[in-house]
């Protein structure tokens, strides 16, 4: 399979007058990969997205989506690509059925068969307005349209958001085979355990800007444990130990944090104080990056 990049960006910046959007964007994405773009609200996940689809300009910087670069070669990108936005618009009193042969039209491809198994699939009514559907059943007929004609590239803005858990596990299940069919998958996602449990790539985006890219199995060995203890500790008494990050809302009879110090001297001045129980584990992809929405 061909490593070279389905999306590569160079500094990539979009500035909405003086509010930003995103900055000095720099991300690579190979083909055939199952990318995660991790971020809180406002962190500029959708102003990427549709940077790179072309559907709003840039203010600087360059980028490229499968070979194609993203001013002058929009068309071709959506024509290669399956694009879920995170709202869901169509045209008023259209049917399901309706919504789902015009996204395939517009790209000049007989998708029944597939919209139709995809439909059972995702437990979809074709005969209904899309208008009278719920916000989880409008988000479906959006997936089969972006999936429906096997694109090369998927890029989805929250994708699960309204879907119940049943639907999200058959979503996946249908990401996982376009991407072993060859797609490359890029969604975004505020939910962390998502990207842990399906991605074997992601970067993570702050305020506009990436603060970390990687494979997840690297972005998950940071080397940092997750302590737990229960009984009187106060924070006070850890002042003296490097490498503390607290991570969690701690209760009076339990404190939890990320440590990434020596482990002898946590014990050494744990000795000293009241513990009733102590858990040291590894941490979640979630409790790692907790650390950079906070800091």
């Amino acid at each position: 399979m061909s490593k070279d990049p389905a999306i590569e960006t160079y500094e990539l910046t979009k500035y909405y007058g003086k509010i930003r959007g995103i900055e000095g964007l720099d991300l690579q994405v190979e083909k055939g990969d199952f990318f995660g773009f991790i971020g809180p609200n406002g962190a500029g996940k959708s102003t990427a997205i549709r940077t790179l689809l072309g559907l709003i300009r840039k203010t600087s910087g360059s980028a490229k989506v499968l070979g194609y670069d993203i001013s002058e070669e929009k068309e071709k990108i959506l024509e290669n690509t399956g694009y879920l936005p995170s709202e869901i618009h169509f045209y008023s009193k259209m049917k399901v059925k309706d919504a789902i042969s015009y996204s395939a039209a517009l790209r000049k491809k007989d998708c029944t068969k597939r919209a139709a198994e995809l439909s059972e699939r995702l437990d979809l009514d074709l005969s209904k307005r899309v208008e009278d559907l719920s916000l989880g059943n409008r988000k479906k007929v959006g997936i089969i349209c972006a999936v429906q004609h096997h694109p090369d590239l998927l890029i989805l803005d929250e994708p699960t958001s309204g879907l119940d858990p049943l639907m999200q596990k058959e979503f996946f299940s249908i990401l996982k085979e376009e991407n072993e069919n060859g797609s490359t998958i890029f969604f975004s996602s505020h939910i962390l355990s998502e990207v842990q449990a399906y991605c074997r790539s992601a970067a993570f985006i702050k305020e506009g800007k990436i603060l970390l890219s990687d494979k997840v199995e690297k972005l998950e060995q940071t080397g940092a444990k997750k302590v737990t203890i229960r009984g009187g500790v106060a924070k006070e008494n850890l002042t003296g130990l490097s490498g503390i990050t607290y991570t969690e809302e701690n209760r009076q009879d339990a404190l939890g944090f990320l440590y990434n110090g020596d482990i002898k001297k946590l014990l050494t001045v744990l000795s000293n104080e009241n513990v009733k129980d102590l858990t040291i584990t590894e941490p979640s992809l979630e409790e790692i990056f907790m650390h950079y929405y906070e800091s």
